[in-house]
């Protein structure tokens, strides 16, 4: 897969992460492009400004998680805003994404964190949140979430690997689900299981607080998933009251999109 990887030239995740990775592979096949403004506020402008291949299939920003409890972390998640735009990207515009390359790197982040036995770090999606919005399938790969954090070497060689993995993905070996998550906080324990041991490989995902659910913000959702949307997973709990509920199972009814609880996907 040809990849290209970015990052801010003030993020200290982002500069670990990518001295790891310099160590790792020279491949001439990885474009690593350092900007001065935070990726977030990137813009299609700025990315057609950008050495970035013609024939790039997926953009991967390394980047600091910053949370309110100081959370360690190893994070990961696609870009956009399902609303307001406070943090980058336009207005209700969300970034395209690859539901099989998030699976894939998800699966590889919680691996090479055995492989290495890093203690003390909790490995999660997070939903789809800030900037920027844009055309090119992209995510967002973290470590969160303070400065001891951010340079932590072991802690960015195992980001570096996840990364590199990148190099001899081919989605079209994969017999996987592409869908979209529904419902639950802002990290994402339910769909966390489902995305590291079913077959099924989520995109974005709409979190409790961003309902609630509009016919364009699913359109949304759909249109900016690499793969055609197979089934929508929802954390039924997470949904809101049952009031709530209803209204999320008759929009997706009167959409003929196939739907499933999380409690009903094997993991």
């Amino acid at each position: 897969m040809l990849f290209t990887i970015i990052y801010g030239k003030e993020d200290l995740a982002g500069k670990n992460i990518i001295e790891n990775f310099k160590k790792l592979s020279f491949s001439p096949q990885i474009q690593i492009i350092e900007i001065k403004k935070h990726p977030i506020y990137l813009t299609e402008k700025d990315l057609d400004k950008l050495p970035i291949p013609k024939n790039n299939e997926f953009i991967v920003f390394a980047s600091t998680h910053k949370s309110e409890k100081n959370l360690h972390s190893l994070s990961l998640h696609a870009p956009g805003n399902w609303r307001n735009n406070d943090f980058g990207g336009d207005r209700g515009k969300i970034s395209n994404t690859s539901a099989f390359v998030l699976k894939h790197l998800f699966q590889k982040l919680n691996e090479i964190t055995k492989q290495e036995n890093l203690a003390d770090y909790e490995i999660t999606l997070e939903c789809t949140h800030h900037g920027p919005s844009i055309n090119t399938p992209c995510c967002f790969i973290e470590i969160g979430s303070t400065e001891e954090q951010y340079t932590d070497k072991q802690a960015g060689k195992i980001i570096a690997k996840t990364i590199l993995s990148l190099i001899d993905f081919n989605s079209k070996t994969k017999n996987w689900i592409s869908a979209i998550a529904i419902g639950g906080p802002h990290y994402c324990p339910n769909f966390n299981k489902i995305q590291l041991n079913s077959n099924y490989a989520i995109s974005h995902i709409i979190p409790e607080y961003s309902l609630p659910l509009t016919e364009s913000i699913l359109r949304e959702a759909e249109q900016k998933t690499k793969e055609q949307v197979k089934e929508i997973v929802l954390d039924w709990k997470g949904l809101g009251n049952s009031e709530k509920r209803n209204e999320i199972l008759n929009l997706l009814n009167k959409l003929n999109l196939k739907h499933k609880r999380t409690n009903q996907i094997e993991k």
